[in-house]
């Protein structure tokens, strides 16, 4: 059963749901890319959210994420039983994914923009965006 206390507030959805199909273009190719949908609530996802933020580089390649379309097993011992986290992150490219305890809107775009600033600044790349894409129309900044 889902603790009511355990969704966002619907302000907060709503802010995330507007994201929904956007690409946010920066210097050199490289993309920011939100999908977010309404899902029926459950245990995996108590906040009814399915959502994936990502950031890509100029050939395409996933380079940070925040998502939760498919399910990671918790970290722990390999002796324990672990349970499988539906919210998760990628660090890097190649990073399989580790939990992400979703706490609300605001915390998941400053974590997510927290990790872009980051791989961004290791590649000494620009974090202005220069062109924004909503659902297939573009809008130049």
């Amino acid at each position: 059963m889902v603790n009511e206390m355990d969704k966002a507030p619907e302000h907060t959805i709503e802010f995330l749901l507007a994201f929904d199909g956007h690409v946010h273009w920066l210097d050199q190719g490289y993309c920011l890319r939100f999908e977010i949908k309404r899902v029926e609530t459950s245990r995996k996802r108590p906040h009814g959210l399915r959502y994936s933020f990502t950031l890509h580089d100029p050939g395409g390649k996933r380079l940070i994420g925040f998502d939760n379309p498919h399910g990671v097993a918790a970290m722990g011992s390999r002796f324990n039983e672990r349970q499988v986290a539906a919210d998760h992150w990628h660090r890097t490219e190649t990073d399989e994914g580790r939990p992400y305890a979703f706490i609300d809107a605001d915390t998941l775009l400053a974590d997510f923009f927290r990790e872009v600033r980051r791989v961004l600044a290791e590649r000494g790349m620009s974090e202005t965006v220069v062109r924004v894409e909503q659902g297939g129309q573009d809008d130049e900044i």
